[in-house]
């Protein structure tokens, strides 16, 4: 299943969940009466399973409306990211990769757009770099987790930005450095693992900029594994319904006002946005 959200441009660009098929979305409050809500609200009711029962009988067919694209989640209680995952990314910036436990971070959600959107360069930094990363969307409350599989609704590409030059001046201005608005970008669709057609090791993340790829790597070069990472921070936090979990890049690259930036996710898809300078 590829599950997400879509504007409906009809009632002024309103959020709403939907599901994506070969042949067109479907809205998911066409599928199940009382679901016409954004998928953050759908994912916090705890009827996903009724969603897929609808969908497997077919009950609703794709929607006529216009529509745009969305951001997959808006709204996420936790958004934790993991940093130097990529031991190339680690070698990148002269920094010893975490070897025994990872090293994570948290950015608000006040930092998400969506696709075709603009990341907008603060004034207060003058280097600004992307990072592509496959991020792993909670879809069941879980803690203390031995085998994560249950846990996991599925998979989304994500742009995760630094102000780079703030996090140099030192590495406790990590949290601001990741936290100016804009600075995350997530694709539209969440693919569930049955999906994907490749074991999740294999999966190769690339950073891309102005159609180049900057950076690229299977997953199987991260220091841990995304099914270890969800499993490593139940022990933390309980995990709730549309938690991010962000695994880490393969690499950065530096932006400009005029670039166009993009995630590529082997099997789960992409995102891509333009770059301006803010106010």
């Amino acid at each position: 299943m590829r599950i997400g959200s879509v504007k409906l441009l009809d009632e002024g660009g309103r959020e709403a969940a939907a599901i994506e098929l070969p042949s067109g979305p479907i809205l998911v409050g066409d599928l199940v009466p009382g679901l016409s809500c954004d998928l953050d609200l759908v994912l916090e009711s705890g009827r996903l399973d009724e969603v897929r029962e609808r969908l497997r009988r077919g009950v609703a067919r794709p929607t006529a409306r216009p529509l745009a694209p969305a951001p997959a989640l808006r709204r996420p209680e936790k958004i934790l990211g993991i940093g130097l995952n990529f031991r190339a990314h680690a070698e990148d910036l002269a920094e010893a990769a975490p070897s025994e436990e990872p090293a994570s971070f948290f950015k608000p959600r006040s930092t998400i757009v969506g696709p075709g959107d603009a990341i907008r360069l603060p004034p207060e930094s003058r280097r600004v770099t992307a990072e592509a990363e496959l991020a792993v969307v909670i879809g069941a409350p879980s803690r203390g987790l031995a085998d994560p599989a249950g846990a996991v609704l599925g998979y989304l590409p994500a742009l995760d930005m630094t102000a780079e030059d703030i996090l140099r001046r030192n590495p406790r201005f990590l949290t601001r450095a990741k936290s100016f608005d804009t600075f995350l970008a997530l694709g539209q669709w969440i693919v569930t693992p049955d999906e994907i057609g490749r074991p999740l090791e294999a999966v190769r993340v690339s950073t891309v900029r102005n159609g180049a790829a900057a950076k690229s790597a299977a997953l199987a070069a991260m220091t841990f594994g995304p099914r270890e990472l969800v499993a490593f921070h139940s022990r933390v936090f309980p995990w709730r319904p549309g938690d991010l979990l962000l695994t880490g890049t393969p690499g950065a690259v530096v932006i400009e006002p005029g670039d166009e930036v993009a995630a590529i996710v082997e099997g789960v898809g992409s995102v891509a946005c333009r770059v301006a300078r803010g106010a």
